[in-house]
């Protein structure tokens, strides 16, 4: 009997150990909110992007509309997701200052409006368009 419950103690608290040390955890504290954080363009199609401070911005708001910056222009869009983090970006509209990387700036909008899902990882957004990796966007602190 003693040795039974020994066992089971030690069982006990080395779930306890593992699940409290769990790296999962630890990333969904660090999880940022999709609505009300800006979150900005570090790689797109797998390249990654070095952004200026207000350059490849995006921020969701409550109300089911988006803004942000591409290269050099501002934009604002429509948008939509559901409890299975599918998202759909649409009316997507922008100034028209023509940017020194216009193609990059073209591919930015390009990609937005392909994805269909999201997925975080901390402080990281993952934009997927049916199933692929098209972009990643990291939190910006607060000033």
């Amino acid at each position: 009997m003693k040795r039974t419950l020994l066992i089971f103690t030690t069982l006990l608290i080395a779930m306890v150990m593992v699940t409290g040390c769990c790296d999962c955890r630890k990333r969904a504290k660090l999880e940022k909110p999709l609505v009300g954080t800006e979150w900005q363009l570090v790689q797109l199609m797998g390249r990654d992007i070095s952004a200026t401070e207000d350059s490849y911005t995006l921020l969701f708001h409550d109300n089911g509309t988006a803004s942000g910056a591409g290269d050099c222009n501002r934009l604002t869009a429509t948008y939509s997701i559901t409890s299975s983090r599918s998202m759909k970006i649409e009316n997507l509209g922008s100034t028209r200052r023509l940017c020194p990387n216009f193609e990059q700036e073209n591919a930015y909008y390009d990609m937005l409006e392909s994805v269909t899902h999201y997925e975080m990882d901390a402080d990281k957004m993952l934009l997927l368009s049916n199933g692929t990796l098209v972009a990643i966007m990291q939190a910006v602190e607060a000033v």
